[in-house]
Parts: C-alpha cells; sequence; structure tokens
C-alpha cells in the first residue's frame, strides 16, 4: 500500500458514548438555539425517539417526526423529507435508525432551502455547503453513518445506489447508546456486523491506506470478532453492544480519508437492482473479494487474520486464506445469507451486474487490485 502523504480527517464536533446517553440530545439541540426539529427516523423503529421528543418539548422546542422507510432510501424518500424540512422551517435535523435514516437526514441538511440538486452533488465534493445542524443517533451497529462524510441513495430510475461523499454531510453530533440496538432482530445484528467488518478491512486492505487510519480499522477488527457472536447470541448484552456500535464507529472514521473498495462497489447493483439489504450484500460478496485481492497484498490480510484471532504462522498467503475462512465461519455462525442464489438472483442477472458494479470507479479506484468487468463478473459467479 502506498498511503496517503497527510490524512483528511472529517471530524464529528461531539461524540456522546453511554447507555441513554440519547438523552443528552435534547439539552445539545437547545444549547445549539433549536426551536424547530426535524427527526428523521422509520416506522418501526419510531418509538425509540418517544423520549427525545418529549425532552425537546420540554426544553420548548418543537419535533416534528418524518418517517421513512423500513428499506434503502431513495430520491423521493430524500425529496420528502427535504420538503418538509422546508414546510417546518426546521433549524435542526436529528436522525435516528440505522444507515438509511442518517444517510436521508444528512442529505436534508445540506439541501433543504439549497439550490444545488441531488444529481449535482452526486459524486466527491459537489456539495457547496450544510445549511443546518445535524445530530445522527445509530440504532445499529453497521455503517458508522454517524461519522461518515458520504449519504448513499438508491436512484430508483437507474437501480444503482449513488453515493454524495463531502466532508459537509458529517454530523456535528453523535450519539452511540447501546440500550437502542438490543431490540434489534439477530439477522439485521449480524448483516449490519459484518458491514462493519467490511468497513474496516476494505479501509486497511486499500491503495490509499494509511498508518492512522489502520490503526481504526484493525481495532475494529478485533472488536467484531470478539463481540459479533455474542451480540447476536446475547441481545441484552449491553458491553458487547457497545462494543460493536464502537468498532461500527471506527470503521465509519476509516471511510472520510480512505472510504471502501471493491465489495462495496459489487455490493451496489444487489442493492439497487434486487434491493438486498446493505449489510446481506456486503457479506455475500466480502470472502470472493478478499479471495481476489489477497495474493496482491498477503501480508496486510495476514494482518486482518491476526486481529481476527488467527494464529501467525510466517507465511502469508496461508495466514491470509486462514482469515478469509474465518470470516465465513463467523458469518455461517451467526446466519447470514451465504450465497447470491439465497438472496433471488440468478445467473442470467450477472452480466448486467457486473456491467453496472464497473461504473462504480469512486471505490474500485481503491481496490488493491485492479477489477475488470470480466473480474467482477467471475466474483459474482464465485458467489452464486
Amino acid at each position: 500500500m502506498t498511503g496517503r502523504s497527510r490524512l483528511d480527517l472529517y471530524q464529528v464536533r461531539c461524540v456522546r458514548i453511554g447507555t441513554g446517553i440519547i438523552a443528552q440530545c435534547a439539552q445539545d439541540c437547545a444549547d445549539s438555539g433549536a426551536s424547530r426539529v426535524l427527526v428523521v427516523t422509520s416506522a418501526p423503529i419510531a418509538g425509540l425517539a418517544d423520549g427525545l421528543c418529549e425532552a425537546l418539548r420540554g426544553l420548548s422546542i418543537e419535533p416534528h417526526i418524518w418517517l421513512g422507510p423500513d428499506g434503502e432510501p431513495t430520491r423521493k424518500d430524500v425529496s420528502d423529507a427535504i420538503a418538509t424540512a422546508v414546510t417546518i422551517s426546521a433549524d435542526f435535523v436529528i436522525g435516528i435508525g440505522g444507515g438509511s435514516a442518517l444517510d436521508v437526514a444528512k442529505l436534508v441538511t445540506a439541501l433543504a432551502g439549497s439550490p444545488q440538486t441531488f444529481d449535482e452533488v452526486v459524486g466527491i465534493d459537489q456539495l457547496a455547503g450544510r445549511r443546518l445542524p445535524l445530530a445522527c443517533i445509530p440504532t445499529t451497529a453497521g455503517t458508522g453513518s454517524e461519522v461518515t462524510p458520504i449519504s448513499v441513495i438508491e436512484d430508483e430510475e437507474a437501480q444503482l445506489k449513488k453515493g454524495v461523499v463531502s466532508r459537509h454531510l458529517v454530523p456535528d453530533f453523535a450519539y452511540l447508546d447501546a440500550s437502542l440496538t438490543v431490540s434489534k432482530p439477530r439477522k439485521v445484528t449480524a448483516s449490519t456486523g459484518i458491514d462493519a467488518l467490511t468497513h474496516c478491512i476494505e479501509a486497511y486492505a486499500n491503495k490509499y491506506s494509511h498508518p492512522v487510519v489502520d490503526n481504526w480499522a484493525l481495532e475494529g477488527i478485533r472488536l467484531i470478532a470478539a463481540n459479533l457472536e455474542k451480540a447476536c447470541n446475547e441481545p441484552g448484552n449491553l458491553a458487547a453492544r457497545e462494543a460493536m456500535l464502537l468498532a461500527s464507529h471506527l470503521g465509519g472514521m476509516c471511510l472520510g480519508p480512505v472510504n471502501t473498495a471493491a465489495v462495496h462497489a459489487l455490493a451496489y447493483p444487489l442493492g439497487g437492482e434486487f434491493h438486498v439489504p446493505h449489510g446481506v450484500a456486503n457479506s455475500l460478496l466480502l470472502p470472493h473479494v478478499l479471495r481476489f485481492n489477497a495474493e496482491t497484498v498477503p501480508q496486510r490480510y495476514a494482518t486482518i487474520a491476526h486481529a481476527l484471532g488467527c494464529p501467525a504462522t510466517g507465511d502469508d498467503q496461508a495466514d491470509a486464506q486462514a482469515g478469509i475462512a474465518e470470516i465465513e465461519r463467523m458469518s455461517a455462525a451467526v446466519g447470514i445469507d451465504r450465497r447470491l442464489s439465497d438472496v433471488g438472483i440468478s445467473s442470467n442477472a450477472l452480466p448486467g451486474m457486473a456491467a453496472a458494479a464497473i461504473t462504480v470507479q469512486r471505490l474500485l479506484k481503491n481496490n488493491p487490485r485492479e477489477v475488470t468487468e470480466q473480474d467482477a463478473l467471475r466474483i459474482y459467479e464465485a458467489a452464486l
């Protein structure tokens, strides 16, 4: 890995961690001078915002809840949320939920009242600025969206996810409250945990790796290896849940300066065309992309294997393969789908998926090994 000569940090102004820390959000809104707050969430978890809304009202702040979809957000969802923010004259936005809700909240703060359109800000550093303060409260331990400069939205017409990357999307406040994650089903805990693992792995084995980011990524991997199965098997275990939130947060911290690579690029068509949840899409492809990459930078994948708990043998290639096998074992242990066919994808779809994936060059350029359209097709075939 070549490394970068400088590290562009994208930092949340305030990160609060601890059980029940969500209660502090209302006071932070008041201290910021807020009077009308848009709370972006989704119907299945809207109840988690009830106490926060009550606390806001107690401080003479009027909350308005916008309920988004349970699944991946679309351009229409973003437009609807922006329209709501404008209608109520929101002066603060809170996102509470998984990555979908937080990604919508980010774009609302940037585009409400802005002359820029979604199409104009897709890509890297296209946003002119952010107009509203933002707090993000994750209820899953996967995307790390509460700390990233990234928002990913499904373009319904293109049947492909599109990313907006800008320092202006980084929230002002983040709250890591493990009590908000205990009600998540095992399947969600598992898939979001593998998503966080993918962030850490792809940031570490990356053409633009950086020694500071490396430390975040490896610690995230260690935390996931030690706590993912425990969080799935013991859903009320707050220590394991908080460790997973920290791992997710560390993975998110990696995404601004380094970002992800081929796993995420190849996962985009699964979400855009087949509506496979993001974490599941990553987990389906992760071992197959790693096998493709491992021969190029075996020492990096050997270090990943050691962070996963695999013993060091002195043979980087062997250790790298042991790490991949451990990821497959972990995925099987927590009950994640293992094959593309498990989520209804047939061989007929693979060429179109490969053609779509190869357009995601903002991520593919980070991969330690060049990925051609034919390579993408072979990876999909291996995952089928």
